[in-house]
């Protein structure tokens, strides 16, 4: 393996520092201040969506309690830097093991949500011994933000599909002169990844994600090598389908409710209410945690970026995914269902859940993750 030092770039890299103007603060502040919340309704709970009295809640800590800035120098603890490729700015994180055998590793974040998803992972990724690991264990870590998400903006032209943005993490990766590398990922960060492992460049190590998103085909013979927990799962992902509301309406409506996440800053803590929800009222994130994903939204006025994912992927055509791909399933997650899985993946080299955290686990449990990835690529 070659981890050649990140100044013998090949790409034109560029520092960047996180630095919202105050201007945009004073303004977010301002918007907040005269939010006019919906009327209560009776069922005033999560059943319905994001309740009235969580957000205002949410909008009392982020006004009188929550710091923009505090959070902003937590950023920019980590070297950030701008790039070009296939016409787009990409905005990424790049922070090297103090051990210069560390395996380099893409981490790609998941919607809602951005590079801030594994600020917490770094160092265990990064200096495993000071984290409980081995030396041999440290990677080199490159977090970018998804194409017309954070600071990858503004958004080039095309369809920004899965495929399209692995192709870019590949060019990404060679002009930071990795020869080889891993990747990992949630949600969509767990669809780049495999698009990475489909691709299977050389040097590729395989991929690592939170979810394998395969459901039944209308076979009756898959169903025979179903599990009690691969029913369960197949629960859970009926029980989903009754609060995904945003994929229905990012696939097929994007620019009207980006016209709608781009007026409200209330609006968008409400519609990213997966944050909270996901798991079905299991989340482990803080308030300040969820408020620092919505103010960067906010902030960077990128809505109408994030939302068109889902429109992008609506006529991409399913694939068998053939190279290696390895899974966890934390508990409070979406649930992969091993027969389905196995069926798009040919090549799943590992399997393994854990009892806490999960659809947000880097920023969760990130050192449950960093020990995850560890394994995984220690094999």
């Amino acid at each position: 393996m070659t981890n050649t030092p990140s100044t013998q770039s090949t790409l034109a890299v560029r520092p960047f520092e996180v630095a919202i103007p105050q201007a945009a603060l004073d303004d977010l502040r301002a918007r907040l201040e005269n939010t006019r919340f919906a009327t209560e309704v009776p069922g005033d709970d999560w059943a319905q969506g994001a309740p009235v009295s969580y957000l205002r809640d949410m909008v009392d800590h982020w006004t009188s309690a929550f710091d923009w800035r505090a959070q902003e120098a937590r950023m920019n603890e980590f070297p950030h830097f701008l790039t070009e490729i296939d016409g787009q700015q990409i905005h990424f994180v790049h922070v090297r093991s103090p051990h210069e055998d560390a395996t380099p590793i893409v981490l790609t974040h998941t919607y809602p949500g951005s590079f801030v998803d594994f600020l917490d992972a770094i160092g265990p990724l990064t200096d495993p011994e000071a984290h409980g690991g081995r030396a041999e264990d440290a990677f080199h870590v490159v977090v970018p933000s998804l194409p017309g998400m954070g600071f990858s903006t503004p958004v080039a032209e095309g369809a920004w599909t899965m495929a399209r943005v692995a192709r870019t993490w590949d060019t990404l990766m060679r002009g930071l002169g990795y020869e080889s590398y891993g990747a990992h990922g949630s949600d969509g960060g767990a669809m780049v990844s495999r698009e990475l492992a489909m691709l299977n460049p050389e040097g590729f190590l395989g991929a690592h994600v939170l979810q394998l998103f395969s459901f039944p085909s209308g076979d009756p013979a898959e169903f025979e090598k179903m599990t009690p927990e691969d029913y369960a799962a197949l629960e859970f992902a009926g029980w989903f389908q009754t609060v995904n509301g945003f994929a229905l309406m990012n696939a097929s409506r994007p620019q009207t409710i980006a016209a709608a996440l781009s007026d409200s800053p209330v609006g968008q803590l409400a519609y990213n209410e997966l944050f909270e929800n996901f798991g079905n009222d299991t989340s482990l994130l803080s308030r300040d945690q969820v408020l620092t994903q919505i103010s960067l939204y906010w902030l960077t006025n990128t809505a109408s970026g994030a939302v068109r994912y889902h429109y992008a992927e609506k006529g991409v055509e399913a694939r068998v995914n053939e190279g290696p791909i390895g899974v966890t399933v934390f508990a409070d997650d979406f649930k992969s269902m091993r027969p389905f899985a196995e069926r798009d993946n040919t090549n799943i080299v590992s399997w393994t859940s854990r009892p806490r955290g999960g659809h947000f686990a880097s920023m969760e449990v990130p050192e449950v993750l960093a020990e995850e990835l560890r394994a995984f690529y220690a094999r």
